[in-house]
């Protein structure tokens, strides 16, 4: 809102990802573009003395270059702007006139913040934009008044949000805290900061903060009313479904009819456990994927972790225990460190755990006993060859909390062995855990080093979504369109570069869920290969982030949806994607390490190898001498 509460800005979005600065005129009902749509632009915000208008735009192109691949991408692309809004208001920035006026009667007092008339001159206000000389980055909570401006800046360079001040006098930059937020008072005299859980009310700062006495709130107590907040949780949960689910028709459910059924049992809710249960049963009446609901004020035991060794044991007749296999890791990565493999330690296969930091493990009836709140920390381990305290050692080690990496990228790299040994090398193995970062960062790590094979098998059984798909299909998908030499090289290059040549097969099952299902379908619209498996989870209608809730409940709304790009139908939500090739693995014989669906796999893309073509020979050096 302006000061005077005539003109709203606000960003507008545009049909193809961009958005605008808009004013409205309250008063008239007419709308202005402040800015044009070539670069995006949001977080509009008045000046206290409604002279400008600042809000943060992306126009600053620096590319940075992948080290993978040759491919490029944009970040911290953002400035603050400002429009000044009466075409008589001078630029902050504009050349000042040094000479010095001696008329003291024409001294004119400072227009006073708020109140009065915000004069704005909408004829050429897209040309009356200059930028804060600022560096690109990302900017958000602007507030600008006494002739400077706060804002919270975060860049790829920095650790975590910086709160800083530009000063539009002095035309300087200053630093006022690390990991900061704020929120100014009404009359601009008082900012309230928050640096990680310490808050403090300051006045407006101009150098560095330092807090040195946050608000007390230890002795802050609420009472609640469990029935009464219960109550408007189910009511708000109901209402934001209704509000936000993707098409207006709640797929056919009466849900005001649907509110009431359930509200019934409200009365009967006893514990926050309860509550969820029963805000599941009314968003599953929606039957569709991803309606979510956890959290809120639930009350969380504390845990003590557990320290494991990477590792499986049996039990001797002896009573000591007998490490029957070691998983493999990679102790090079913290993630990754498998405590028995470390360098100085010396465990084997079949060798036998005698005692934990002294205690003898006969005398346990478990191992496990001696691990417990052991994670992260020096533990002692007497170990021997034979299950006997003669000729034991002692080393040291660190165990970890949990093992589920560990065991993913045992099941990898075996993966990984099984298709090179039974393809000779020919064939790479990638698996995609999920559609995030991690499966972005899976593809990326096994992608490029097995460029050299002349085929590939994807592995997309239990992916857990995400968003990136088209990322990876784009890398999937392309096609040369030139084979290059240069002097002394003995193998062509193409491009693009860093792409599979050769066939490519996908795997798939039951658990390849929401973006692991719209990948198997990209993958079969854009004809990369065959698809082995069975028919894919089947829930594709997405959701963003969760709207507040009283007491911090996370409820998932089913916000949009795809269909089909060749003709008016919905696709995948409710069935999934169905297989080329349908085999589905038997729980004993997987158990027993054999994958048939991997083997399939094998199989299927041995065959394809067959018509591999590989890029023509080098021509002959060109004569150009006749």
């Amino acid at each position: 809102w302006s000061p005077d509460s005539r003109w709203i800005a606000y960003s507008n979005p545009q049909p193809y990802g961009m958005y605008n600065i808009v004013l409205y005129d309250t008063q008239t009902g007419s709308k202005t573009d402040v800015t044009d749509t070539w670069y995006s632009s949001s977080g509009p915000v008045f000046s206290t003395d409604g002279k400008y208008l600042l809000f943060t735009s992306a126009r600053d192109f620096n590319p940075i270059y992948s080290q993978t691949e040759w491919n490029h991408a944009y970040r911290d692309m953002s400035r603050i702007y400002l429009v000044t809004l009466a075409k008589d208001t001078p630029s902050p920035f504009a050349p000042e006139n040094d000479e010095v006026k001696m008329d003291d009667n024409n001294k004119s007092e400072d227009k006073k913040d708020g109140g009065d008339e915000v004069k704005i001159d909408l004829d050429g206000i897209q040309h009356r934009v200059v930028s804060l000389p600022v560096p690109p980055s990302n900017y958000w909570g602007i507030w600008a008044g006494n002739n400077r401006v706060y804002y919270v800046e975060n860049s790829a360079a920095s650790r975590g949000s910086n709160l800083k001040m530009f000063d539009l006098k002095t035309k300087k930059e200053t630093e006022l805290g690390n990991n900061m937020s704020f929120v100014v008072s009404a009359d601009g005299k008082k900012m309230l900061v928050r640096q990680n859980k310490n808050l403090a009310i300051i006045d407006l700062p101009t150098s560095k903060i330092n807090i040195e006495k946050p608000i007390d709130l230890s002795n802050v107590k609420v009472k609640v009313n469990f029935s009464e907040e219960w109550e408007q949780i189910y009511v708000e949960a109901w209402r934001q479904m209704r509000d936000f689910f993707y098409v207006e028709n709640m797929h056919g459910a009466d849900w005001e009819a649907k509110r009431d059924k359930y509200a019934v049992m409200l009365p009967y809710v006893k514990n926050r456990h309860d509550l969820n249960y029963l805000i599941g049963e009314l968003i599953g009446e929606l039957n569709v994927g991803h309606a979510y609901i956890q959290g809120g004020d639930v009350v969380e035991p504390k845990r003590i972790d557990m320290g494991l060794l990477g590792a499986q044991f049996s039990r001797h007749s002896s009573g000591f225990y007998r490490v029957e296999k070691i998983l493999e890791g990679a102790n090079w990565s913290s993630s990754l460190r498998s405590p028995l493999t470390e360098i100085g330690v010396g465990v084997a296969q079949g060798d036998y755990i005698i005692a934990v930091n002294g205690r003898l493990t006969s005398t346990l009836d478990d191992i496990f006993q001696a691990l417990v709140g052991t994670a992260g920390k020096q533990v002692e381990l007497t170990v021997n060859s034979e299950p006997s305290e003669n000729g034991s050692r002692n080393v040291l080690v660190i165990p970890i909390k949990d093992e589920a990496d560990l065991y993913y990228y045992n099941w990898v790299q075996d993966n990984i062995r099984k298709v090179e040994e039974a393809t000779g090398g020919q064939v790479g193995y990638i698996h995609i855990p999920d559609m995030g970062p991690r499966g972005l960062n899976e593809f990326a790590r096994h992608f490029y080093p097995q460029l050299n094979r002349k085929a590939l098998i994807i592995d997309d059984r239990g992916n857990g979504g995400g968003n990136v798909s088209p990322m990876i299909l784009e890398r999937l998908m392309r096609e040369v369109q030139r084979a290059n030499i240069a002097r002394n090289v003995q193998r062509p290059s193409h491009t693009p570069g860093q792409m599979m040549l050769g066939p490519k097969v996908l795997l798939v099952n039951q658990y390849s869920a929401s973006d692991g299902d719209l990948f198997p379908y990209g993958w079969r619209r854009y004809n990369l290969g065959k698809i082995i498996g069975v028919t894919t989870w089947g829930g594709v209608v997405g959701i963003r982030g969760p709207l507040p809730f009283v007491d911090g409940t996370d409820l998932r709304r089913p916000e949009f949806a795809s269909y089909s790009a060749d003709e008016s139908e919905w696709i995948i939500e409710g069935h999934g994607v169905d297989p080329d090739i349908w085999i589905d693995n038997n729980p004993a014989r997987e158990y027993q390490g054999i994958d048939d669906q991997l083997n399939k796999a094998i199989e299927v893309i041995l065959e394809e190898l067959e018509n591999y073509r590989p890029l023509p020979d080098i021509p002959e050096p060109p004569d150009k001498s006749r």
